[in-house]
């Protein structure tokens, strides 16, 4: 479990130690090393790319068709929190926060190259054939399409549905709970973490190293910045210290700011691509191209290349599929940070649909356009983009009118996007070495950005960048069965819990002889004060509660209750299930409509101000249960924790 040291820090020793000793470890073993890792890394990845491309394929098909099955199907009701829960974020700061963590940078760089890329070198036949454009279209669609987003969705699912509806800490560790059990929570569920840590480190430093790269390309074709390791160096340090700012502030200050002004940059120059360029044959290809590639979605995916000699697919579809899969970690919990209190329905959908149109649309209208230069006569621009793709979107915007503008505000956009992964990665990797506390010390979520830093510069300097990459797109493997047993395992408690869905036992409160009808209607109609409610928790809740607890425990089943009437007004009792859902009995002080502070016993308590009138209202495990237990007796509420509990049992 996370400790608490003397400085502040919650982290958990079994996952943070590891951790950073595997890191050491790996970093001077590749340092060490580099041709031979490199090499063994390159050789692991020719091996899995002629052996299991089929099965790559086949998780991707499995992965976006329980998408699309879950979306449309009675648990897309259901909702990643308590019944009750509003989504924390607004569907803007939402979307742009998921997009640039998910692919942001990966369109900047690739948005203009990777289409005429295929346009020039499609997988099989000559270059820049006729109907040549809508297969390269439909090919980068595919791999930025649905297929890719729907590994993030499915992680990003489990991971909140675990978190936010069973309780479990947001880290790895809790995709395997439906496998393992319990057991999440020893050394089987740190060392998932410190997996999960080491290659989310990888994959982020050895994308920070590869982009700097890049971005220095970029500097030296604008303004003749020269390519140096000590310029790369500067950036690195340069954009770290950006994302150290931005995880400092924390994710509604930093993170969702950057996010929110990236997207309105982004939206801002694809408008003035689109109406600078052909607009009306952008549109008319755009919505051409996707009707294409919506139909053919399920030959594309399975298409092999069995039949045809060629190496395309291990180059790039393979290449894609493993590095989505590898990025699922550290993108599915952020989304899942993110995504607290929407319906599995909406989650789904926002991750899934909204991206691949806005890709689709961004594609077309980059990608398209560069497309239509080179059909115009401009052979030497697509050659100059095929053998130097990262320098795509500056070679395009030369075309465009307000060209240094546009590419300064490129270059700005680049490195937000960069900030942006850098920050959200900084979050996830504290969060899982913390076991899955965020609201962490801003030291801590920094300590992580330079971890980061230092791996990025050490090996862009020293080399050891692409063994890395290839490392970690090869960790994709492993990630697949992690995937798939999820998968497995979010189904199996979706169907145990979606009998229970808007059921409730009914509010039945049984005369008895304490008390009769004419004693209850006095109390529902006389306005209690704060005293006496809180006072009525102690002396009749609790007491009813620790009794029903009493008893289960005297017949075997693990109960327990949690008086916290003097810190929250509320009483609540667990008991524990195993593998299937607990059932959780609860009375809370229910928001007030006016701001209210009751003295107990010397302390304080401060009421809540919004929400339902009735001062002690019931909640079950997903939620209030819309009923309130005021002025009932000892027995009356024994007697509505046993309907409660036997509807569960039955359900």
């Amino acid at each position: 479990m996370p400790k608490l040291s003397d400085r502040g820090f919650v982290i958990d020793k079994a996952v943070f130690i590891p951790s950073i000793i595997f890191l050491m470890s790996s970093v001077l073993l590749v340092l060490a090393l580099p041709e031979a890792s490199d090499a063994a890394f390159a050789d692991l990845q020719s091996t899995i790319v002629a052996n299991a491309s089929w099965f790559y394929v086949l998780v991707m098909a499995i992965l976006l068709f329980a998408v699309c099955v879950l979306a449309l199907s009675r648990y897309g009701e259901i909702r990643l929190g308590p019944d009750n829960s509003k989504p924390e974020y607004s569907l803007f700061s939402w979307l742009s926060m998921l997009f640039a963590a998910g692919v942001g940078i990966g369109l900047m760089f690739y948005g203009v190259a990777e289409p005429v890329v295929h346009y020039l070198k499609p997988p099989i036949g000559e270059g820049a054939a006729v109907g040549g454009v809508r297969q390269a279209m439909n090919l980068t669609f595919l791999h930025w399409g649905f297929n890719a987003w729907s590994t993030y969705a499915m992680m990003g699912l489990v991971l909140a549905y675990f978190s936010y509806r069973r309780g479990l800490p947001l880290t790895l560790r809790s995709a395997f709970y439906p496998i393992i059990g319990d057991r999440i929570h020893g050394p089987i569920g740190a060392s998932i973490d410190v997996f999960a840590i080491v290659c989310t480190t990888f994959g982020i430093s050895t994308s920070l190293g590869l982009g700097v790269s890049q971005l220095n390309t970029g500097l030296n074709y604008l303004f003749d910045v020269p390519i140096t390791g000590t310029i790369q160096f500067a950036l690195t340090m340069g954009i770290m210290a950006l994302a150290a700012v931005s995880v400092a502030l924390g994710l509604d200050t930093g993170i969702k700011r950057l996010s929110e002004i990236n997207s309105y940059l982004a939206i801002s120059l694809l408008c003035f691509i689109l109406v600078a360029g052909p607009t009306v044959l952008i549109l008319s290809g755009a919505l051409e191209n996707f009707g294409h590639y919506f139909a053919s979605l399920i030959p594309t995916s399975f298409n092999l290349f069995v039949y045809q000699d060629t190496d395309w697919l291990g180059g790039w579809t393979i290449f894609y599929w493993g590095w989505w899969i590898s990025w699922t970690p550290f993108v599915g919990i952020f989304i899942a940070r993110i995504s607290r209190g929407r319906t599995i329905r909406e989650f789904l959908i926002g991750v899934t649909v909204v991206p691949t149109l806005f890709v689709v649309l961004w594609m077309s209208v980059f990608g398209g356009s560069a497309i239509e230069l080179i059909q115009g006569g401009e052979q030497a621009f697509g050659d100059a983009v095929a053998s130097d793709q990262p320098l795509g979107l500056f070679l395009f915007l030369d075309y465009m009118p307000g060209t240094m503008i546009l590419s300064v505000l490129s270059l700005a956009m680049i490195i937000i996007f960069f900030v942006t992964s850098a920050d959200s990665g900084a979050l996830v990797l504290n969060m899982m070495a913390s076991g899955g506390v965020d609201d962490t010390p801003p030291l801590q979520r920094v300590l992580w950005t330079v971890i980061i830093a230092a791996v990025s510069a050490t090996l862009l300097i020293n080399g050891g960048l692409d063994a890395l990459q290839t490392a970690t797109i090869a960790s994709a493997l492993p990630f697949s069965f992690v995937l798939l047993g999820a998968l497995w395992g979010l189904q199996r408690s979706l169907r145990s819990e979606v009998s229970v869905i808007n059921v409730r036992a009914p509010a039945s409160f049984d005369s008895d002889s304490d008390t009769d009808w004419q004693s209850r209607l006095k109390a529902l109609l006389k306005e209690p004060s704060n005293k006496n409610v809180l006072t009525f928790q102690r002396e009749v809740v609790l007491p009813a509660l620790g009794k029903f607890a009493t008893e289960l425990s005297n017949n075997g089943v693990n109960a327990s209750v949690i008086d916290s009437v003097s810190e929250e007004g509320s009483v609540e009792l667990m008991v524990a299930a195993g593998d299937e859902i607990d059932f959780r009995y609860s009375v809370k002080l229910a928001p007030q409509t006016t701001d209210s502070v009751v003295d107990i016993e010397g302390e304080a308590l401060a009421l809540p101000l919004e929400g339902s009138t009735s001062v002690t209202e019931v909640h079950l495990r997903d939620g209030s249960a819309s009923y309130c237990v005021w002025g009932l007796t000892e027995s009356q509420i024994i007697g509505d924790v046993l309907a409660q509990y036997e509807q569960h049992r039955r359900t």
